[in-house]
């Protein structure tokens, strides 16, 4: 399984130094997506139409973004897994991390967001945060920080967060409402 991992991100990362233009947009993706995504999720807060709706989907993606970033936390425990960098897969165009490589927490971060939207029935926005979460954890790749595997499982950590916070944070509740009136 190792090396399908590491052929699969090794073929990525490879694509990498080819064009200068790609490279930096990746690394900038890389950089700045996340912030962005949480931009423009907090952004709709003051959007007019559909408020009480828009803003329990909100709330249920900053609450599934802090979740599954939690829940990486706890894999982190058990998980200490080396950077592709670091195992000779691929040739970094950033800064090297010292913190392990699995699971992801820009593709957590990303897809936790993602999939709140998806699960809430904001189907238009939900796949434009899709889209982006695919781009943000594809770049990580690109530029050599993460094996595609580690993608893989923080986006599953960021859908299962999500799940969770669905299961668990009901709109039109007490606390919903007193959440979704702030300001």
């Amino acid at each position: 399984m190792y090396e399908l991992d590491a052929a699969a991100t090794h073929a990525i990362n490879n694509l990498a130094g080819a064009s200068t233009a790609i490279d930096f947009l990746m690394v900038w993706v890389s950089a700045m997506g996340v912030p962005l995504l949480v931009l423009a999720v907090a952004g709709q807060w003051w959007r007019r139409t559909g408020r009480p709706q828009t803003r329990h989907v909100l709330v249920a993606a900053g609450l599934s973004f802090l979740l599954g970033l939690a829940l990486n936390q706890l894999i982190l425990l058990f998980a200490h897994r080396m950077r592709p960098y670091d195992s000779g897969v691929t040739h970094l165009l950033v800064a090297p991390s010292n913190d392990p490589s699995f699971p992801s927490d820009h593709a957590t971060a990303t897809f936790a967001i993602a999939a709140a939207f998806l699960l809430h029935g904001m189907r238009r926005p939900g796949l434009w945060f899709l889209a982006a979460a695919v781009l943000v954890t594809a770049s990580r790749v690109y530029i050599g920080t993460h094996y595609a595997s580690d993608v893989l499982g923080g986006a599953l950590t960021g859908i299962v967060a999500a799940f969770l916070v669905r299961a668990v944070y009901w709109e039109g509740t007490r606390a919903d409402r007193l959440i979704t009136s702030i300001l």
